[in-house]
């Protein structure tokens, strides 16, 4: 038999919701009731203990002293209290001698002259099943002290509230009743609009990424729920394009050399060559194989860095002498090119970051602008301060990147110019893993259009006061 927490787990929001609506109004609604009862309980107490501050009034202009001296009830012209069953009056001497008893207050027991007191009392007596109210005082009548008591039943108090009683019990429940079915349809119409988001978000697959879930009203809490699922689809659209992009790009690459040492290797095979020949061939192949090898390595680094586990070692490093020793390992290829890398580093740039990681952004990015600029040029690297940003630009002379290529330059296998970029040896990857390693270290990456019609890209990071942390 299943516990009533598996019931609950599995029952639908609208129950849920149903279930506490309910709960809570009928918690109300018994505090409510309750709190009615007591306040028209006080009221009703109260206004009898006023009728019978009427009565003790009324009753002391009723005694009057015979000539005797003795103290007489002669009856009220108004009321005779023997003729009503529910009041009864009662009038004792100082010393206890009975004066006069109404016939309805007979049952009552005699006061007792101890509690008798100038000041009228009220008290509230069980007799034979009935409940009787009394009012108490000393009163002097001739000049003489008597004792002088009212008394009215509650009995019919008492079955007035049993009535109210029995209306509220019998009503509540009702009442929940009525509520709990109407705080189901306002549950169920108030969860339609995320039935119908569930339905539509059903439809949408993999092949079906483009399509959105309609926003009837973007202002209430489902329309904000709406849209925030429509910008979870339009970033699972990018991440599966890219993603398809990337797959074919790399299928592509992979490819290439793969043909190209079965190429050679059936080549080598259908004919006899010479030991030279062979040679030829299988260090063709090795080429081949180094660029599959670079390519599967670098494939594995941006993979370990978009799940996180690379391991960075930040410290305080100066970025201009970072520079410096980046460019300087580039020395030889610029100059292979007759090109000239002229490096305007400013003192006391100091940023917290790997030094490893960020010295290849740095190296990727000079060495793109090595591969695409003209021989016997230029190209700049300055590092500043500003903003209390670290500024690390990079400008060659090439031919540019046009505004619409600028956003998808980092993107993995990505090229502008498909056949330079193959006859240079590039991957498409370089400019992805300087990305990513400027990211990691809390920077930004970017590229815009040069004044002499080059690119100049710019690696912004968090700048420190000192070379301390």
């Amino acid at each position: 038999m299943r516990s009533w927490r598996t019931v609950w787990s599995g029952a639908s929001i609208r129950v849920r919701l149903t279930a506490w609506y309910t709960i809570a109004l009928t918690l109300m609604l018994i505090v409510y009731a309750a709190s009615t009862f007591v306040a028209v309980r006080h009221e009703f107490l109260e206004q009898l203990d006023n009728q019978l501050h009427d009565d003790f009034e009324s009753a002391e202009g009723v005694l009057a002293a015979m000539p005797d001296g003795r103290i007489a009830w002669p009856g009220e012209p108004h009321h005779d209290p023997d003729s009503d069953e529910y009041r009864g009056s009662d009038v004792w001497s100082a010393s206890g001698e009975p004066i006069y008893r109404s016939r309805a207050s007979s049952p009552l027991p005699p006061v007792a002259l101890a509690a008798a007191s100038a000041t009228p009392r009220y008290e509230s007596l069980d007799v034979n099943g009935h409940t009787w109210r009394t009012l108490t005082g000393t009163s002097l009548v001739g000049g003489r002290a008597v004792i002088l008591r009212v008394s009215r039943s509650e009995d019919r108090l008492l079955t007035q509230l049993g009535e109210i009683l029995v209306v509220l019990a019998l009503g509540l429940p009702l009442v929940v009743a009525l509520a709990g079915i109407g705080g189901y349809v306002l549950a169920r119409r108030a969860l339609t609009p995320i039935d119908h988001l569930a339905t539509e978000a059903r439809r949408i697959t993999a092949d079906r990424l483009h399509e959105r879930l309609s926003v009837p009203n973007q202002y209430d809490e489902v329309g904000r729920l709406a849209a925030v699922i429509n910008d979870t689809f339009a970033r699972l659209q990018s991440s599966f394009d890219q993603l398809r992009r990337f797959t074919a790009d790399a299928s592509h690459e992979l490819r290439t050399p793969l043909s190209v040492i079965r190429g050679i290797g059936e080549i080598g095979l259908g004919a006899t060559r010479t030991p030279a020949e062979y040679k030829e061939a299988i260090g063709s192949m090795l080429e081949e194989v180094d660029r599959l090898t670079r390519l599967v390595d670098t494939l594995l680094r941006l993979s370990h860095g978009d799940a996180g586990t690379v391991r960075l070692s930040r410290e305080p490093i100066d970025l201009g002498r970072l520079a410096r020793d980046a460019v300087a390992s580039l020395g030889i290829l610029a100059e292979e090119r007759n090109q000239r890398l002229a490096v305007d580093a400013a003192d006391g740039v100091w940023v917290t970051a790997d030094r490893l990681v960020l010295r290849e952004a740095i190296t990727n990015v000079v060495d793109n602008a090595i591969k695409y600029s003209p021989q016997a040029s230029t190209i700049d690297i300055r590092v500043q301060a500003e903003s209390r940003q670290a500024l690390l630009r990079v400008e060659d002379s090439g031919p540019g990147i046009a505004a619409e290529y600028r956003e998808r330059i980092f993107d993995r296998f990505f090229r502008v110019d498909e056949g330079r970029s193959r006859e240079s040896g590039g991957t498409g990857l370089g400019l992805a893993i300087a990305k990513w390693a400027v990211e990691v270290n809390g920077g930004h990456i970017s590229v815009e259009g040069g004044a002499n019609g080059g690119s100049v890209f710019q690696i912004s990071l968090p700048s420190t006061s000192t070379g301390t942390t």
